[in-house]
């Protein structure tokens, strides 16, 4: 099973990225994992956060094939455990051709990504920046993949 990560806009703190990397570079040792940056969108001053929303749907959407299984990151997502989201995800790789997690922009998602997605997952009832939460992600797929192996990562 291939698993894409789709960010919309760049990662800006240094220190997000390196760990997002570590993390991307770690998760790849036990599945193929890839992240894809939708370019930030340009002159948002003039556009309701509707419209950016909508916008930022239309790339998320481009991004995505008819047969994907698409788990959007969202606050009003389930709320798994680590070891609940580790099971999940190896039920998935029996399942799933093609696995894409989406993080969205500051404002969230359109209707028409709602209506595409598959599932949603939320990470925590605390808020957290969309720059934030790319870190917490990444880490919380690798702590699933050392779950799944059996690994001394996670402890319970």
């Amino acid at each position: 099973m291939k698993t894409e990560l789709i960010l919309v806009g760049k990662t800006v703190n240094k220190h997000f990225i390196a760990g997002i990397n570590d993390y991307a570079e770690r998760i790849s040792h036990y599945m193929p994992f890839n992240i894809i940056t939708i370019p930030e969108l340009k002159n948002t001053k003039n556009l309701t956060e509707e419209q950016q929303k909508t916008a930022e749907g239309e790339l998320i959407l481009k991004q995505i094939q008819p047969q994907d299984t698409v788990v959007l990151l969202d606050e009003r997502g389930r709320e798994p455990r680590s070891v609940e989201l580790a099971s999940w995800l190896e039920q998935k790789r029996n399942t799933a051709r093609r696995l894409v997690f989406v993080i969205g922009g500051p404002y969230g998602f359109s209707p028409a990504v709602y209506q595409r997605a598959n599932e949603q997952l939320s990470l925590s009832r605390l808020t957290f920046s969309h720059q934030m939460v790319r870190l917490v992600f990444t880490e919380q797929l690798y702590r699933a993949c050392t779950i799944i192996k059996g690994e001394p990562y996670h402890h319970e």
